[in-house]
């Protein structure tokens, strides 16, 4: 053990501004009014109950007992959560956790399992580059969902095509993603050459008033979010993996975690996640298909479903070919998933849905007892 020098903790002070704490310093100031003795911190990794931590001289923390009664689920501590600690002044010590300060953004998505229980994935990302690869891991259908889920969380989307240097027609690829992207910037780079760094460096330069902005990566298995860190960061500092037999990456991140880079700004690296399930829509859906929510002004029916009602233009655009089909059929799956995501949250909602479908089915066995059309 061994206390922590002055210049340590004045270091650790200073360094609360690299790490984006501008923004909830107001938060933290009102905190103080009851609680003078305790300093914020940032959540940089989650280990098992216990919280990896920079800001604060205490490398470590732990909930309050008050805490581990008052919190659960998504309301734990992630990475990226700003929290108040009752510090220590030994760096090998660990810190009591009395506090966590309001989030701005939050990635959720549906945990696997039946429950359909929230996962939060990082909170107070200012930007969330969604990174695929110019191979064979890039899907429109994929990125729709991903989209959804970033407008949902309150950040910004980037959608990073990594890889380019594995050669194939990327600008086509990039008009592709485009075409279910609207409005999102896409940017087409390589961490293995560096070509295309620059642009997103550019996305992680300083807001408004100086502020630090926090960006997270998400993507599947293998599009080479840890290599872009490690490009980004000029140090290898997380694992990573070459292809497999199929031209396909390799898993190697295993946890979510923090790091500030040395030129401003801070990354959240995730690990791959084949599947982002929805939990639940903040206008995340009418965001990443704005197109169809464009359309949908010309709707006869200012609720239309999109799904055989009369007078729909977006089945009209479909007919014409303005639409893909692949694009509405995507909104619907993605609109059912929710509600089914709605339904499994609010039991009264799921009963209801079920006596529904009773009533409906118990309906069109009573027609076709009386209409021969209906028979098979």
């Amino acid at each position: 053990m061994r206390p922590a020098s002055s210049d340590a903790i004045a270091a650790s002070i200073v360094s609360r501004t690299s790490l984006g704490f501008g923004p909830f310093a107001d938060a933290f100031d009102h905190l103080l009014r009851d609680r003078p003795d305790l300093v914020p911190a940032r959540v940089t990794r989650v280990d098992r109950g216990r919280y990896r931590l920079a800001g604060a001289v205490a490398g470590v923390g732990e909930l309050a007992g008050r805490l581990r009664h008052d919190l659960a689920g998504i309301d734990l501590p992630t990475v990226g959560d700003w929290v108040a600690i009752r510090d220590v002044d030994d760096a090998d010590a660990v810190a009591l956790v009395h506090h966590v300060l309001p989030r701005r953004t939050a990635l959720i998505r549906r945990a696997a399992g039946l429950t359909g229980a929230a996962q939060v994935v990082a909170a107070n990302l200012d930007v969330c580059f969604i990174v695929t690869s110019a191979n064979r891991d890039a899907n429109p259908r994929r990125l729709e969902r991903y989209l959804t889920a970033v407008w949902d969380s309150g950040a910004a989307p980037v959608v990073v095509v990594n890889k380019i240097d594995l050669g194939g027609d990327v600008a086509a690829l990039v008009a592709a993603l485009a075409a279910v992207a609207p409005g999102v910037p896409i940017e087409a780079v390589s961490a293995v050459t560096g070509d295309g760094l620059a642009p997103l460096r550019a996305h992680l330069a300083a807001g408004p008033g100086g502020a630090v902005r926090t960006v997270g990566l998400v993507g599947s298995s293998g599009v080479g979010k840890s290599s872009l860190v490690n490009r980004l960061l000029g140090v290898d500092r997380q694992a990573t993996a070459g292809l497999d037999d199929d031209e396909r990456g390799r898993h190697t991140t295993t946890r979510r975690e923090l790091v500030v880079l040395p030129g401003g700004g801070v990354l959240i690296d995730t690990p791959g996640m084949r599947e982002l399930g929805l939990v639940e829509d903040a206008g995340g859906v009418d965001t990443s298909f704005a197109d169809l929510a464009a359309l949908a002004d010309a709707c006869r029916f200012r609720d239309c479903l999109h799904d055989g009602e009369p007078g729909c233009a977006v089945a009209d655009a479909v007919r014409r070919g303005a639409l893909d089909p692949a694009r509405l059929r995507a909104f619907h799956r993605l609109q059912r998933e929710l509600a089914a995501s709605e339904r499994r949250r609010d039991p009264a909602l799921a009963d209801r849905a079920k006596r529904r479908w009773k009533s409906t089915h118990m309906a069109m066995r009573a027609r076709m007892k009386v209409d021969p059309k209906l028979r098979r």
